[in-house]
C-alpha cells in the first residue's frame, strides 16, 4: 500500500498539528473542516509553527514553503474519500466520529485506509459501522503533535496486517516513534496518564493540597515537566472527563470513577486553556489558580 496523500479530518489543535508533520514528511494533505473559520486558523498556526521551527534551525525556508505548498483545505467531506490515508481528528464523542465515517463511506477509494486519532474509544466498534474494518485502526498521536515523538498504532479485531504495516511505515517517514497497542479503552498512554489526573483532582476535591502544591508536587517530586492539574488544563477538561467514563463504562472498575470536581469543572464549561479557566485563570498575564 503506497501512501501518498493525506486527508486529515478536523481543524483543531491535533488536526493541524497531524497536517503539520505529514506535509513536512512530504504527503499532500487535504485538510477538512465544517468550519471555513476553523481552516483558516489551523493554516495561519501551521504556518506560525513552521516559522518557529525555521527560526530554531529545526528545518530550512525551503522546506517549509514546499510544505505548505502541499497542503490544501476543504469543507467537503467527500473531498477527503479521494486520499490514500484518511486520520479522522474531530471532537472525542463516538456519535460524532461515526457519523463522519459514515458520510465518508459513498466517496471513497477502494484501497483508502481509515483511521482514527481517538484517544480512547474502541477501534473495533468504529471499524464495524464502514465497509472496510480490515483497513481501518487507531492512529493516535500525542499533543503537540510536531513536538511529541510517539505515535499509539492500534489494532481493531479485524485489522489486516498489510494495513498495520502501511500505518506503520507512515510513522517512521514522520520521524516518529510507534507503539503498538490492544484495542482496549484508552489504549496505553491514556490508560495510565489520565487515571493519574484524576487522581490529582481527587487529591484537590478531598483537600490533601492545594492546586499550586499538587502541581509543585509533581514536578518537583517526580520530575514531571508539567504538573497534574496543569496538563488537565492543556489537555482539556472535557477530553480527561471523556476519558474517564470510557474507562469506567469499559471496565467497570470503582478505580476509574471521574471526580465529582472535575465534572463541575466540566459543567461550568471551565475546560482549561481552550476556554482561559480550569484548574488556573488564564486571562491575565500569568496563571492564577481557580481554588
Amino acid at each position: 500500500m503506497t501512501i501518498k496523500s493525506v486527508g486529515v479530518i478536523g481543524a483543531g489543535q491535533m488536526g493541524n498539528g497531524i497536517a503539520h508533520v505529514m506535509a513536512l514528511a512530504g504527503y499532500d494533505v487535504l485538510l477538512n473542516d465544517i468550519s471555513q473559520a476553523a481552516l483558516d486558523k489551523a493554516r495561519a498556526t501551521i504556518e506560525k509553527n513552521m516559522v518557529r521551527q525555521v527560526s530554531r534551525g529545526a528545518i530550512s525556508e525551503d522546506e517549509m514553503k514546499t510544505a505548505m505548498g502541499r497542503m490544501t483545505t476543504s469543507m467537503t467531506l467527500s473531498d477527503v474519500g479521494q486520499t490514500d490515508l484518511v486520520i479522522e481528528s474531530a471532537t472525542e464523542r463516538e456519535s460524532i466520529k461515526q457519523a463522519i465515517f459514515e458520510d465518508l463511506l459513498p466517496s471513497l477509494k477502494p484501497n483508502t485506509i481509515l483511521t482514527s486519532n481517538t484517544s480512547s474509544i474502541s477501534i473495533t466498534r468504529l471499524a464495524s459501522r464502514t465497509d472496510r474494518p480490515e483497513r481501518f485502526m487507531g492512529f493516535h498521536f500525542m499533543n503537540p503533535v510536531p513536538v511529541m515523538k510517539l505515535v499509539e498504532l492500534i489494532r481493531g479485531i479485524a485489522t489486516d496486517e498489510a494495513t498495520f504495516n502501511a500505518c506503520k511505515e507512515v510513522v517512521a517517514r514522520l520521524g516518529k516513534t510507534s507503539a503498538t497497542a490492544e484495542d482496549f479503552p484508552a489504549f496505553i498512554v491514556n490508560r495510565i496518564l489520565v487515571p493519574m489526573i484524576n487522581e490529582a483532582v481527587y487529591t484537590l476535591y478531598e483537600g490533601v493540597g492545594s492546586i499550586e502544591s499538587i502541581d509543585t508536587s509533581m514536578k518537583l517530586g517526580a520530575a514531571h515537566p508539567m504538573g497534574p492539574l496543569e496538563l488537565a488544563d492543556f489537555i482539556g477538561l472535557d477530553t480527561c472527563l471523556a476519558i474517564m467514563n470510557v474507562l469506567h463504562d469499559g471496565l467497570a472498575d470503582t478505580k476509574y470513577r471521574p471526580c465529582p470536581l472535575l465534572t463541575k469543572y466540566v459543567e461550568a464549561g471551565w475546560l482549561g486553556r481552550k476556554t482561559q479557566r480550569g484548574f488556573y485563570d488564564y486571562r491575565g498575564e500569568v496563571p492564577v489558580p481557580t481554588r
